[in-house]
């Protein structure tokens, strides 16, 4: 019999990506979203329509479909509106994650694959940024992830849990056959919004900094292709199923690319330059952040295969030109 994994968050952009891979390789998979962000054409198997604060909804899936394990990326993801309604980012972030880790517990569900990010250590002490770093998150979103991080601490410590943590820096990039990408409303990310810009789809994109104190004065970001993520949680999954209690990962590609380069390869793979605006610096924003993901490297076998920007960028840009959803 196959081996079954409840995706919770799996119509959405990072999770839809891996319940495809999880099948692809050989895994009985099940979603449960409650479909607010994420997409029912991108789902794989099974969706169970439901909220992750929903406590007696989760039992419900678990007893069901008695999964080995569970990936979990439902979750509020935008820092700013974090900063508007903290309240909300705590109910859904930390109230769902742990009304999901005690349904698990009570239906004898002891493995976990955790979806965090790099935003739980806040400005950096330095870079590249490895897991010895300390966790000053400087949002609520990052405090929210930060959270959740150390609920999962606790319940392996003292439950039985088997969880690892996966921090992802900047998640970019689609399905190589283009029948998966990245679909949010509103568009935050960069590389979206100047392949839309490129198009003539939005308006000129904003450069939000030009005098940072980096190669090009631009920010400096980790883009790390979604399917190199999905491939990081299958191994994180497998150690998990071979045994291991867990433990945080830092998944990114180990090299930083800046605005200005983003753009650069955006203007190549669309065949139209980025028709930009400057404009000042965002508040919050460090100047430079990017993974040590030596780690994720030894310890899961994991090697992102998409570490170029170009690479990354394609598929963002044969995505945006014939989307599915």
């Amino acid at each position: 019999m196959a081996t079954r994994v409840l995706v919770v968050g799996g119509a959405g952009y990072i999770g839809s990506h891996c319940a495809r891979a999880l099948a692809e390789d050989g895994f009985e998979v099940v979603t449960f979203d409650d479909l607010s962000t994420g997409h029912a054409e991108a789902v794989t198997g099974p969706l169970v329509v439901g909220d992750i604060r929903d406590g007696a909804a989760l039992r419900r899936v678990l007893r069901a479909h008695r999964p080995d394990a569970v990936m979990h990326f439902a979750a509020k993801a935008l820092v700013g509106e974090s900063v508007a309604r903290p309240s909300l980012y705590f109910d859904v972030n930390v109230g769902g994650s742990a009304a999901l880790i005690a349904a698990m517990l009570d239906e004898g569900v002891r493995r976990l694959v955790f979806s965090s990010t790099c935003a739980v250590f806040g400005d950096p002490e330095r870079c590249p940024l490895d897991e010895s770093q300390a966790r000053r998150p400087l949002s609520p979103y990052g405090e929210s992830k930060l959270m959740v991080e150390q609920i999962i601490e606790r319940a392996r410590a003292h439950e039985g849990l088997q969880a690892g943590v996966l921090r992802y820096f900047n998640a970019a990039g689609a399905a190589l056959d283009a029948r998966l990408g990245e679909a949010h409303s509103p568009e935050t990310h960069l590389i979206p919004l100047a392949v839309a810009a490129a198009r003539g789809e939005r308006p000129p994109l904003q450069l939000f900094g030009t005098d940072y104190p980096t190669r090009d004065g631009t920010c400096v970001r980790d883009y790390v292709h979604v399917l190199d993520l999905a491939s990081a949680h299958l191994a994180c999954l497998q150690r998990l199923l071979d045994g291991d209690r867990g433990d945080a990962w830092n998944l990114g590609t180990g090299r930083g690319t800046s605005n200005r380069e983003v753009l650069d390869a955006v203007g190549r793979a669309v065949g139209t330059p980025v028709p930009v605006v400057e404009g000042p610096r965002r508040v919050g924003d460090p100047a430079e952040l990017w993974a040590d993901p030596r780690l994720a490297m030894s310890e899961l076998g994991w090697q992102p295969q998409y570490a170029n920007i170009d690479a990354i960028v394609s598929t963002a840009a044969r995505w945006a030109a014939a989307p599915r959803f």
